[in-house]
């Protein structure tokens, strides 16, 4: 009877970890810090800065610029989700659904709150970064994002079962991930119609996702057996994917949790791959460098791992003449 109520204690505790995990981000999510940009004169901007702070307190992180230009600039770097353009006799909003689909729509909603209250006639839409029309509202980028996550993780644990030594698992995890990378990507652009861009730009960011998941799974393996491979799992699994901004945008995730997620992989991998898809690899930096990271940390666990236990070895043989020279005397 003690095994069972172990048991079912376990499972409650376990199927609550799950729920909150992946509910928690999608409950809590709202807009609050999103980088947009507002061009125009300086008293428009001022006017339309001060009616989206009343409408939305907290909600943009507003920069001011003098022309459309720059605002267009701005999100073509990929350092604001849109813009209010005040500079033309039609006021405009500019999204950029392949930043953020929620993201668009909340400007779109917002450009026609402010028209309906006077405070910005505010009636075009223009949408700088469209996605495909194939996928227009992003559903399979979005989705894809768990694959990643359980690519890289059944990898690591595969080639644990089936490859000896470390320095064939890590071989087989480079390789699965440039294989893998080209065949998602292939699937995601050429099928599903979900990325544009560069092929290869795009199966090298899934790739490098995967490999930076699948490393460092091994390297915790490497040094704590299962107990590694859990860990490394549950990390990326019930704290990366939830928080990796997919779906919506790490701004919009409660609290710290976006900013936590772009530091885990498939919050990098995400982030890097509509960077390449969308953007021509603009503000690819982070999350290479993220991603890159992570796959040092998963090859130096690896190593210390191989070296744990060519070590063991080398030291089994003394237990034995330890004992007979214990028997003896």
């Amino acid at each position: 009877m003690k095994q069972v109520t172990a048991t079912v204690g376990l499972l409650t505790v376990i199927i609550s970890v799950l729920l909150t995990a992946f509910a928690w981000p999608a409950v809590r999510s709202s807009v609050h810090d999103v980088p947009i940009a507002v061009a125009g004169p300086a008293p428009a901007v001022a006017q339309v800065t001060a009616a989206l702070e009343q409408r939305l307190p907290g909600a943009f992180d507003v920069t001011a610029v003098t022309d459309t230009a720059a605002a267009e600039r701005l999100i073509k770097d990929r350092e604001a989700y849109g813009a209010i353009d005040l500079t033309s006799g039609t006021p405009q909003v500019i999204t950029a659904s392949a930043a953020s689909t929620a993201v668009a729509q909340t400007l779109q909603a917002l450009g026609t709150a402010l028209a309906h209250e006077g405070q910005a006639p505010t009636t075009a839409v223009r949408d700088l970064a469209a996605l495909p029309t194939d996928d227009p509202r992003g559903a399979g980028l979005a989705a894809g994002a768990l694959p990643l996550v359980i690519g890289g993780i059944l990898a690591a644990v595969l080639l644990t079962a089936r490859v000896r030594g470390t320095g064939r698992r890590v071989a087989g995890a480079l390789a699965f991930a440039v294989t893998g990378g080209l065949a998602m990507a292939a699937i995601l652009q050429f099928w599903l119609g979900s990325l544009g861009g560069d092929y290869l730009a795009n199966a090298g960011a899934i790739g490098l996702a995967v490999a930076a998941t699948a490393l460092t799974v091994l390297g915790l393996e490497s040094l704590l057996g299962m107990a590694g491979v859990g860990i490394g799992a549950a990390t990326m699994m019930l704290v990366g994917n939830p928080l990796s901004g997919a779906a919506t945008a790490p701004q919009m995730l409660p609290g710290w949790s976006g900013a936590l997620g772009q530091l885990l992989p498939p919050g990098a991998g995400g982030s890097l791959l509509r960077s390449t898809a969308f953007f021509d690899g603009a503000a690819a930096t982070r999350p290479v460098i993220v991603l890159l990271a992570w796959l040092a940390v998963g090859a130096l666990l690896c190593l210390a791992g191989a070296m744990r236990a060519r070590r063991r070895p080398a030291t089994a043989p003394a237990e034995p003449a330890r004992e007979v020279a214990t028997a003896a005397a």
